[in-house]
């Protein structure tokens, strides 16, 4: 599931969703509808400022608020109107939504220390990351099949999401997406269109380096 390789030059821009509460506390969100912080609805105007001179042909976003309100700053200074689609939610994790990493970790050792080893573990008894990948990346596709030629996709969604896709788009093994960073909250990568696929042209970009707080760490 490579994309179209037909050289139309479009890109693909994975914005991640501003600071929440449960960020700072580093409590695992998963599919919990979370609002942004005040801090994270700042985030996401600043950012939207810069990807707004990316001239966007199209926005679309996770329906979970942290996600829809981070995409409304970008549609507020573009003019363009935000599609939402519940494909491109976090994972749903279980019984591990809602607990701190040490919690986690504490509780979860085994089925921890295997998510890190790259084993495809349902985490808290919810979705594979393959899963993830298999609902959120055609929804993406979808989208980024309807622009024009030299076009711009904006997605809106979560860390553990857009790494997921960014990594079936890519058509690296699912054992390697942990290869792929972490996005710090109101971040983003860029996919451009190659002449066999998608190529990732910046990951984590936006932001003087800072901790990654949320679900993928």
């Amino acid at each position: 599931m490579n994309g179209s390789s037909s050289g139309r030059g479009r890109r693909i821009v994975l914005w991640r969703h501003g600071q929440t509460a449960w960020n700072l506390e580093r409590r695992f969100q998963g599919s919990t509808d979370i609002e942004l912080t005040e801090a994270g609805v700042g985030q996401a105007r600043r950012a939207a400022r810069l990807l707004a001179s990316l001239k966007p042909d199209a926005i679309v976003a996770s329906d979970l608020r942290r996600a829809s309100a981070t995409a409304a700053e970008l549609a507020a200074v573009t003019g363009l109107t935000v599609e939402h689609d519940a494909g491109l939610r976090e994972t749903y994790a279980g019984a591990w939504q809602g607990l701190t990493h040490e919690e986690i970790v504490e509780r979860y050792a085994e089925q921890y220390a295997a998510w890190k080893r790259g084993e495809a573990v349902r985490r808290g008894g919810g979705e594979l990351e393959t899963e993830v990948a298999d609902r959120a990346a055609p929804v993406v596709l979808g989208h980024a099949d309807k622009l024009p030629d030299g076009g711009t996709l904006v997605v809106v969604s979560h860390g553990g999401t857009i790494r997921t896709t960014i990594g079936r788009l890519l058509g690296l093994d699912a054992h390697h997406w942990e290869g792929l960073g972490g996005l710090t909250n109101c971040c983003w990568s860029v996919l451009g269109e190659g002449a066999r696929g998608w190529r990732l042209l910046e990951h984590n970009a936006g932001t003087l380096p800072e901790p990654v707080l949320g679900d993928d760490d």
